[in-house]
């Protein structure tokens, strides 16, 4: 009796056991646990800006990373990019293309106060003729993007570069972004030619990027009123290329003064008039487009005689 009892204990003490092992290993569904997620990110990566072909041929503006941190390494690693089926390749995010032909070498590139020197290989121009002058500015316009570089001297096969081949545009001997980009020309005499850099918005796959667009003409009143008046006009909407401001928003006053240039607009720049909001595509548009006209540090926006927002360009990308 007492081994048949002894056995029966046993026999629970057994199951029990098993039991509390099979809990272990197999935890109840309704049981809370807490697992510690590790992403696998890197806070560390940066980007840089790059001018590159988009699906429209505008040479747009985007952003790859960048690993770089020295002037002449990043100029380096951006130009690459652009090379067609280059050692960058890529980098390129889609909806993009690069632009400098195939088989493109760079020989040499150069930083020194503010300029760079890059010499290519002849397959540089070795392109349609409307395209010789997207290469050139694309080139400008990226190079131009990295803090510190404003202008830039383009030799092909250790020869300055002044003329383009097919095209026979001259080129200035420094470029700098008053070359422009995405010319359009609307020209009625040769004299008194203003141009004027207006940055545009365009979308790939619900992504925004923005395209700059050269406007050549005889529009003699300042650079800022042109911006604000090709940005707020619903002639915009005619091409792929979009802005965000509204058609009744008027520039009240325009004040350049300590590398700033002061905006002062009516209330109709706002987004929401009860939260003092502009939209940031509407802040940028305005911000690049004054970045690319101005030498001016930062620009405030203001309405009703109240800072809504400032801008520092050195920080736009």
């Amino acid at each position: 009796m007492l081994k048949k009892m002894y056995r029966k204990k046993l026999l629970i003490c057994s199951i029990v056991i098993f039991s509390m092992f099979l809990l272990c290993i197999f935890p109840q569904k309704n049981k809370k646990i807490n697992i510690k997620e590790e992403m696998n990110y890197n806070e560390n990566i940066k980007t840089s800006p790059i001018f590159l072909l988009d699906s429209n041929n505008y040479i747009a503006c985007t952003k790859i990373i960048s690993k770089e941190k020295s002037i002449e390494k990043k100029a380096m690693e951006l130009l690459e990019s652009l090379i067609i089926d280059g050692p960058k390749q890529d980098n390129i995010p889609n909806g993009f293309k690069a632009i400098i032909p195939n088989g493109t070498k760079i020989y040499s590139l150069k930083y020194k106060d503010n300029v760079i020197k890059v010499n290519f290989s002849k397959e540089l121009m070795n392109t349609k003729k409307d395209m010789e002058e997207h290469i050139i500015e694309a080139i400008v316009y990226t190079l131009t993007s990295i803090n510190d570089v404003k202008y830039v001297i383009i030799y092909l096969e250790n020869e300055l570069l002044t003329k383009l081949p097919k095209s026979k545009i001259n080129l200035p001997s420094t470029l700098d972004r008053s070359f422009g980009i995405n010319k359009e020309y609307n020209i009625n005499k040769l004299d008194n030619i203003n141009k004027t850099t207006v940055y545009y918005i365009n979308t790939y796959n619900d992504k925004t990027y923005y395209v700059p667009v050269t406007k050549v003409n005889n529009d003699s009143r300042n650079k800022i009123e042109i911006i604000i008046d090709e940005l707020s006009s619903n002639n915009t909407y005619k091409t792929n290329l979009m802005s965000y401001l509204n058609s009744n928003t008027k520039l009240i006053n325009a004040e350049e003064k300590e590398n700033e240039l002061k905006l002062s607009f009516n209330n109709s720049i706002l987004d929401s008039i009860n939260e003092q909001t502009i939209l940031e595509e509407v802040i940028y548009t305005i911000s690049l487009s004054v970045k690319d006209n101005y030498d001016v540090d930062s620009v405030i926006f203001n309405v009703d005689n109240k800072e809504i927002y400032k801008s520092v360009l050195k920080t736009l990308e």
